[in-house]
């Protein structure tokens, strides 16, 4: 590996955090008059006036700024901004009735969807953990706790194991179909499995414990393919494959507006999540203190099969899904797989050595840096072509926020040096 082209990488990554990204959300996302944030900027960075708070975005935006404070950035402004994002899921987005968190508000606060979206609750977790974790402050673990016990009580399948997702706004299962009562997801899953990592992080509780290695074990042996190891989109209940349907409460497709179902819904698996999914994975392995184990054969397939299929040689970055027998079906960039590709290749470099993780890493941060960041911004492009054209031109909107940009460049950073000092 060439120090200084590692040099380099670290300073791009650490100029861009602290000189472009944490100043375009401090210097705009806070809302002052009702609480919580605004997370809908055009491609100036222009408030669009929409009037819509969803709880991916106030959790994610608390989760994000909590980490950034935990981790040594911000001088004490990111614990201030995630406090406040915290005051607004306890005092607003908290059902007082029913418990648990609505799925939006207007800005003022007012519920828009009463519904209790399982995707949502556990992002709420993650935030409310890494809170407490960044700041000592007992709300934010009391509160992530209690919503744990609410969805092993209302969420559990208890027959075929794993968690229905969909629900009224008094825990009642939705209808099945687009409404999504009878479908379970690697979406979902993945994200209990980060949620659960960060709360017992923050608790040390055995049955928090338990059910983190129950939910591994579940992504494992139901979610990954059995043969390549990638990520398979949507079950049914007992976990038989089930096509790729939009659901009516949508969080990530809005890429797809053309047809209720997906192109190929059977055979698809994203880059992207793939490699998000092992590094998750190998940090809970940490917070847990187990070895990886019977898992590295998993880790290693899934990786390859993103560098093999997924990487693009010759404009650079990462293509958004294929088959998962090999090949790709969708040549755009989206913003979020470049940016889980990079912590998770970096992860590799340091768990496995450098080749062939490091060239696959550099292939992706040039990229970024050399087109999908919008450096007179400070955010990035949502989606570009394969060229690295921007398609979509917001900045940020309700699902694509600073949860990925600033996670990126945090956990990159925190990699880059110890790289650095290994070389």
């Amino acid at each position: 590996m060439d120090k200084k082209q590692v040099a380099s990488c670290l300073a791009e990554a650490q100029h861009h955090l602290n000189q472009e990204l944490l100043p375009f959300w401090l210097n705009r996302c806070m809302d002052k008059k009702n609480g919580g944030f605004i997370t809908q900027f055009d491609k100036d960075g222009n408030d669009t006036g929409e009037d819509v708070k969803s709880l991916i975005a106030q959790a994610r935006c608390t989760y994000t700024f909590a980490s950034a404070h935990r981790a040594g950035f911000g001088e004490g402004k990111c614990a201030e901004f995630a406090r406040h994002g915290v005051n607004y899921l306890l005092d607003v987005m908290w059902d007082k009735q029913h418990e648990g968190f609505y799925w939006t508000t207007n800005r003022a606060g007012e519920v828009l969807i009463d519904k209790k979206i399982l995707y949502g609750q556990s992002f709420a977790i993650y935030a409310l953990s890494e809170y407490t974790l960044a700041t000592g402050d007992p709300r934010g673990l009391e509160t992530a706790q209690r919503l744990f016990e609410l969805i092993q009580i209302h969420c559990t399948d208890t027959m075929y194991g794993g968690y229905f997702e969909m629900f009224e706004r008094n825990w009642e299962l939705c209808l099945p179909g687009p409404s999504g009562g009878d479908r379970k997801t690697l979406d979902v899953h993945m994200h209990l499995m980060e949620a659960f990592t960060a709360l017992y992080e923050a608790s040390g509780r055995q049955v928090h414990r338990r059910k983190l290695l129950e939910d591994i074990a579940l992504l494992n042996e139901r979610i990954l393919h059995p043969q390549y190891r990638t990520g398979i989109p949507q079950f049914r209940a007992d976990w038989s494959v089930a096509p790729q349907i939009k659901f009516d409460i949508v969080w990530g497709w809005d890429r797809f507006t053309d047809g209720q179902q997906k192109a190929n819904p059977t055979d698809n698996t994203a880059y992207g999540h793939n490699v998000e999914f092992v590094w998750l994975l190998l940090h809970a392995m940490d917070i847990l203190e187990m070895p990886v184990g019977n898992y590295e054969d998993t880790i290693r397939k899934a990786l390859m099969h993103t560098i093999e299929n997924g990487i693009d040689r010759k404009f650079g970055g990462v293509f958004v899904e294929g088959p998962h027998t090999g090949g790709v079906y969708d040549r755009e960039k989206e913003f979020w797989q470049q940016a889980e590709v990079l912590i998770g290749m970096l992860e590799a470099v340091l768990r496995f050595g450098p080749d062939p993780f490091w060239q696959t890493y550099y292939n992706v941060h040039r990229f970024v840096f050399d087109k999908v960041i919008h450096h007179e911004i400070g955010e990035w492009w949502p989606l570009l072509t394969r060229e690295g054209q921007p398609i979509w031109t917001h900045m940020s909107h309700s699902w694509k926020i600073n949860y990925h940009t600033i996670r990126a460049m945090i956990q990159c950073i925190q990699r880059l040096e110890k790289i650095q000092g290994s070389i």
